[in-house]
This record gives structure tokens, sequence and C-alpha cells, in this order.
């Protein structure tokens, strides 16, 4: 017998019994099974009486074998009401019958069930734009900003300059954990070090020392110093300003171009950007078609789904901040709303997946995969080792078969182009023009 009560949102209670013949059919045959090898006390292996072994091992059995129905009957319930759990249930105390019945009650949430907004009605806008000679010259002298020739600097560090530096700080005069380093080489105004350090040591010229406090923002990822002050000292050892390299073959040969020179670099070069241009007019249309989504299918989410999410940001969070410990774990409200997007986003995927039938293109994985291994020095090992990494090749089966959805959606909706260059698409050039 089974019976499902609808609570809050999509939280349903689920009775059930499971019939007493049941039980005991499956007790008996676990028994049975038992009996064959057990090893009781006055009898022959696999020789003593039922009796017995029930007086022995019946507890145990009975324990077993309430586990294995509850999960069995759970899964027959389901299916039979047509529910779709969102997670796994949680079962309140089981209790048995006068009548040998086994009764219990689970909690869990189901998927919601929504009418998939119709794709036809998006709007979608979609940037035009080429790689013009004067975006090359561009990206040439940003290649050239990147490659700088270091000349010492006869001269207090300003921003731009790469300076080597000692320091120490300390709070409450005791030395903290990662608070200390020796010839660390940074350039100055990059952003690698915290304001308030490059603050502190912004003019000193090489062989000159500096104090200094530092108060570490509240949000600091480091959570045992957040808000907190040090005491820094620093040394400046040494300062070099950059000076811009010509553009000939030794340039040329940074970027691994050996012949042909600068007229080669340029073609490569353009090349890159086209492919760079191509995947950011993609990436915009993606993220439209995301928010369109969204936008379109508003709908209950269940609770374990989106806190599971909020979960796994956080981790990805404290791994990107290089630790593992869980005690600084950033807040959850922050992940809240992005979770909760990704929730939303993944069953309208998996929706429209299953409207359209769309499978995922093994040529396109296999094209994918041979993209990401060509990044590495031994690309045939690279691509061995994805293949041997199951959860690696699902993620990377997810991901064409995310933009396989996307493609099916852009072609059912309403697209405009809209004329654009390279520069806005990209945002490039942006530092240079606001210097000059």
């Amino acid at each position: 017998m089974v019976s499902v009560e609808s609570l809050a949102g999509l939280e349903r209670r689920m009775q059930v019994s499971v019939p007493a013949s049941r039980v005991r059919q499956q007790v008996d045959a676990r028994l049975l099974k038992v009996s064959r090898t057990a090893r009781i006390k006055g009898f022959r292996p696999g020789k003593a009486p039922i009796h017995v072994v029930r007086r022995h091992y019946g507890p145990q059995v009975e324990e077993e074998v309430v586990s294995d129905l509850i999960r069995e009957t759970f899964a027959e319930a389901v299916q039979r009401e047509k529910l779709a759990p969102a997670g796994g249930p949680r079962i309140e105390p089981v209790r048995g019958e006068p009548s040998g019945d086994l009764r219990y009650t689970a909690v869990f949430e189901v998927y919601p069930q929504f009418q998939l907004g119709g794709i036809e009605a998006l709007r979608l806008v979609r940037p035009q734009a080429a790689v013009t000679e004067s975006d090359v010259d561009a990206m040439i002298e940003s290649l050239r900003q990147q490659r700088p020739n270091w000349v010492a600097a006869e001269r207090g560090c300003q921003d731009g300059d790469r300076i080597a530096v000692d320091f120490e700080g300390r709070i409450d005069g005791e030395l903290f954990d990662g608070g200390s380093g020796q010839g660390i080489e940074v350039v100055l105004g990059a952003g690698r070090l915290l304001r308030q350090f490059e603050d502190g040591v912004r003019g000193a010229a090489a062989g000159e020392t500096r104090e200094f406090d530092l108060h570490f923002p509240e949000d600091y990822q480091n959570r045992t110093l957040a808000g907190r002050t040090a005491q820094f000292r620093a040394t400046v050892h040494r300062v070099e300003r950059p000076e811009l390299p010509e553009v000939d073959d030794a340039f040329c040969a940074l970027f691994g171009v050996a012949e042909g020179g600068i007229d080669k670099l340029r073609t490569e070069v353009r090349e890159n950007m086209e492919r760079e241009l191509a995947g950011a007019i993609r990436a915009r249309l993606k993220a439209q078609v995301m928010d369109q989504l969204v936008a379109a299918n508003p709908m209950d989410l269940p609770r374990s789904l989106v806190e599971a999410e909020v979960r796994e940001l956080q981790a990805e969070m404290l791994r990107r901040a290089g630790s593992r410990d869980a005690r600084q774990l950033p807040p959850r409200e922050a992940f809240e709303a992005p979770a909760r997007r990704r929730v939303a986003l993944a069953l309208i995927l998996n929706e429209l997946v299953r409207n359209a039938g769309i499978q995922s293109d093994t040529a396109r994985v296999q094209a994918r995969l041979a993209e990401i291994a060509a990044g590495y020095d031994d690309p045939e090992a690279a691509r061995r080792q994805y293949l041997e990494n199951e959860g690696a090749m699902r993620g990377l089966q997810m991901a064409v078969l995310e933009d396989q959805v996307v493609e099916h959606v852009i072609a059912a909706a309403q697209v405009s182009d809209q004329p654009a260059t390279f520069k806005d698409i990209m945002n490039f050039g942006a530092g240079a023009a606001s210097e000059g």
C-alpha cells in the first residue's frame, strides 16, 4: 500500500506498507542462505537446524532485510506513482505493525514539472566583426608589452617596474604563515600583491627598506588574517624598468616563428585572433540563450540540488584559493543565486535534450579531445589520460552536448546581426587607449 502527500514546494511525503508475507519470505530465504555456511558452536559448519540459525542470526538478518526492502519498495513506489525524486529520501522511523507488516514514511523532493517555453520566441543578437590590419598591429604591440626587456632603473620603483623584494610580516609581534618571502619578483601595479603592500614599497630604490602597516580586507580568502592588521618590513633589492623589444626575427622566435619573419608572425597572430573572435561571438550568443531560457522558464527548484550546487561552488572557490581546509569555506550566501541558476539551466537543458532527441556527437567529442590534447607537450599521452578518466570524459561529453543544445536553440530562435569590431567584442585595447 502506498499513499503520497504533497508538502511545501516540491517536497513529498510517501507512506509505504510492505505485507508481512513479503518480509517473512525474504527473512526466511536469507536465513536459509546463512545456514549453509553458518558456524555455530556444537554443530558442524552448515549443519545447524534452521531454528538455531534463526536464534543466532535472526535480528541481524531482519535488520538487513528491512533495509533492503525499504530500498526496493521505495523504487517500486515512485515508479508506480510516476514520481521523479530529485535526491535520496529521508526515511522517518520504521515501525512494525501488529499484523507483521512493515510500514515506513519517506520524505523527498521531486523534479519540477514544467512546460518548456517556446524557443522560437527567443530574440538573440549576433555581433558581426572581422579582424582588421589595425587590430593585428594592436595585437603585435600588446605582444611587445608582454615580452619587455628589463633594464636596471636608477630611481625609485613605479608602476610597471619589475622589482625583487624580501619581506616579513608580523601580527602582534609574531610571524604568521605566508607572511614572509625572499627575492620575490613582481611587476608593481599588476595586482599580484595587495594594494596596500604595493603602496608601501612604491618609490623605493634598490637597497631601500620600508616599514608599513597592512590591513587585510574583511573578505580576505585566508579567514585567519581577514580584518587584521600586520606590520611589514620590506627591502627592495632590484628595480627594473621595461624596454619594449624591436619587432625582428628574434622577437618572432619568441612566439615560435623560426622562419618567415614578421609576415609569418602576423599571419599566425591573425589566425589566432580570428579563432578567438569566433569563440567570443559564440560565447555571447550562448550567454543570451542561457539568460533567456532561464527567464522564459521560471520554476520551483529542489532545495537538495541547490544546496549540493552551493557546496560545489564553495569547494571550487576553496580549491582556486589553494586550500583544502573546510573551515575556510566562504559564506554560502554569495553562492545561492549562481547555484539556483546552474540547477535551473541543467533542468531546462535536459528537457531540451529530451524534447529534441539530441544525442552527444561522438565525432565532435573526439575533435574537442584532440583540441585539448594539442595544448600539452605530449598530446597523445594527454589524450590517453583523458580517455582513461571516466569523469573527465563524461564532463567533455556534457560540454559538447550543451554546445549542441545551444546550436539547436539558435537555429530555432529569432537572430539579428549587429555590426561590431574586434575591439568591442574582445574588449581589447581599452587599457592602451586610456594610457595614450
